[in-house]
């Protein structure tokens, strides 16, 4: 039983991940439209309407990694013996289902204005949900039985999710919901990218996903400062010995 328990688990692990690293993947390839020289508006349409639709889907499964991360330490007993493939699944599907109304404003409604508000309130909500993520985690650290480098990867997860929404999504969440959308040329365009940077700074998140690169990065800072400490009481020595045998 405790054999397929592992298994059930190695297998679900990676899953919000895997569906993270699709949409990022298709991201990229539709930026082709912002780089080649499109003439045809449809084909323009068709692309910007994927991007839209796998950004808001890659915001969906970034939360879903947070919040399977944040159960593990919080909920342990309940993360363990509910999560399941079938759930998981149901929420994947749920997650590439969920921008579709937002693909659809984007091609019917003529109104930007509403259109750029209800764009950047979905942004904005993921924020405070990350931060209650990370802060309940820090608060059941104490409690929780996780091994040490596991927790340590986790934390590490959730900051590193939280410094990526922070950094880059933040603008475009202010750009969204300025007051009267005043076109600012600068604000757009550092805002925009920002975003379009977002698949390339989820390849961190990846890295960090993995078992003991929290350990060997903690290890290569410590060592580096030992290494400066040793010089520094090498350096000391040496003084001294200069100064006594000048004496």
């Amino acid at each position: 039983m405790s054999k397929t328990l592992t298994v059930r688990n190695d297998q679900v692990a990676p899953i919000y991940v895997i569906n993270l690293l699709i949409t990022d993947l298709i991201q990229l390839c539709s930026l082709i439209a912002d780089v080649a020289p499109i003439k045809n508006w449809m084909i323009y349409s068709i692309f910007t309407n994927i991007y839209i639709y796998c950004l808001v889907a890659s915001v969906g499964f970034m939360v879903c990694v947070a919040l399977e991360r944040y159960l593990v330490i919080a909920c342990p007993l309940w993360y363990r013996f509910r999560r399941t493939i079938k759930i998981s699944v149901v929420v994947c599907v749920l997650v590439w289902v969920l921008p579709l109304p937002f693909v659809l404003i984007y091609y019917f409604w003529v109104d930007f204005k509403t259109y750029y508000t209800i764009f950047g309130v979905f942004f904005l909500l993921p924020l405070p949900l990350f931060i209650f993520f990370l802060g309940g985690t820090l608060k059941a650290l104490s409690a929780s039985r996780v091994p040490s480098d596991e927790k340590r990867r986790i934390v590490g997860i959730l900051v590193l999710v939280l410094l990526i929404y922070t950094l880059l999504f933040l603008p475009t969440i202010i750009w969204l919901m300025a007051d009267g959308h005043v076109i600012n040329f600068t604000l757009y365009g550092l805002s925009f990218m920002f975003v379009r940077l977002s698949p390339l700074a989820d390849l961190a998140l990846y890295v960090f996903m993995r078992k003991g690169t929290i350990d060997k990065l903690l290890s290569s800072v410590c060592c580096c400062r030992m290494d400066s400490n040793d010089q520094q009481s090498i350096s000391v020595n040496d003084d001294s010995i200069y100064t006594v045998s000048s004496m």
